[in-house]
């Protein structure tokens, strides 16, 4: 009885460590790389812009973590928030071009978004096309709707679009309240059944159908939960820009499949969370800082980027699959 207790008990050094362990480790060394090349990193103002530059990349990989965790990739996601920008922008103008056409232009921006996933989902989990090669097609598709809208860059957003987003609520950043409210999400999201259901469709198929998971529903539901937040975030790019841009985004869909794998969740699916991809993206954040404030030259910062995230995925990847 005895030994039967002694197997049975875990080694302290077994104990699991969080799929996102190395990104916030790399993330906290870089951040005090950072501090000490650059003295003014935690003054308010700084820390506000720094937010204000990442956040659509948080908000982009949280999207995609629910996709990937589900065995599946979104590479239109980037097209998405391009589409998104230009009908947001579109529609305000459309409707006044004031305060009060904000909301609307908010709204029909939000629902092109949902959309856009749920078209990505249907294709995908009904019509069984291969996720990659689908998605890569239908960010063709949104980008030509976007040029359709838009020919070129400009039609600017009233002044308390800009304002609101760059400003405070309640003495607080209003980056800050996004940021937050994404969090809390993912945190309610941990916690649902949704999440575990997805996690059992990307990691074994065949033992999720056994189950009686209704799998293409499941993945039509992650991928409109990632256009909806690719949406958020050409939200946030619209009130950094103040403007529509046919041609925004263009790296997200790239930086958010980095952050993911940097946040600990695997490409093939079933491991990993949308927490990881927050550190992974405020983690891909700092490395370009880090190289901005270091003064490489030019020619390199991108060589030595490259090689700094070549080792986090390296660093995620092992973590996980442990």
């Amino acid at each position: 009885m005895k030994n039967t207790l002694s197997a049975a008990k875990p080694a302290s050094g077994s104990l699991k460590k969080p799929a996102w362990f190395v990104a916030f480790g790399f993330l906290v060394v870089l951040i005090l790389i950072n501090w000490y090349l650059q003295p003014s990193f935690f003054d308010g103002m700084v820390l506000h812009s720094n937010l204000t530059t990442f956040l659509p990349l948080i908000l982009v990989a949280i999207g995609q973590t629910f996709v990937i965790m589900g065995g599946d990739i979104d590479l239109s996601v980037g097209s998405i928030a391009a589409l998104v920008n230009v009908v947001t922008v579109s529609v305000i103008a459309m409707a006044g071009g004031d305060s009060a056409s904000v909301p609307i232009g908010l709204l029909a921006g939000l629902v092109v978004a949902v959309l856009c996933g749920v078209f990505n989902g249907l294709l995908i989990s009904y019509l069984r096309l291969q996720p990659m090669v689908a998605t890569f097609g239908t960010g063709i598709i949104f980008s030509a709707l976007a040029l359709w809208i838009l020919p070129q860059a400009g039609l600017a957003v009233p002044d308390v679009f800009w304002m609101t987003y760059g400003g405070t609520i309640l003495g607080i950043p209003t980056v800050l309240w996004i940021l937050v409210a994404g969090f809390v999400f993912v945190l309610i999201m941990k916690r649902r059944p949704f999440e575990s259901h997805l996690k059992a469709v990307g990691g074994n198929r065949a033992g999720a159908f056994q189950s009686g998971i209704d799998m293409s529903f499941i993945r039509l539901l992650s991928f409109a939960l990632c256009g909806l937040f690719a949406g958020f975030a050409a939200l946030c790019l619209t009130g950094e820009t103040a403007s529509g841009d046919p041609l925004l985004g263009q790296s997200l869909a790239m930086g958010s499949i980095s952050a993911v794998v940097l946040g600990g969740t695997m490409l093939s699916g079933g491991v990993g969370g949308a927490v990881g991809s927050i550190f992974g993206a405020l983690l891909l954040g700092m490395i370009g800082n880090v190289i901005f404030f270091a003064g490489l030259p030019f020619e390199y910062q991108t060589l030595v980027q490259g090689l700094i995230v070549l080792a986090a995925l390296a660093g995620g990847v092992l973590v996980a699959r442990k």
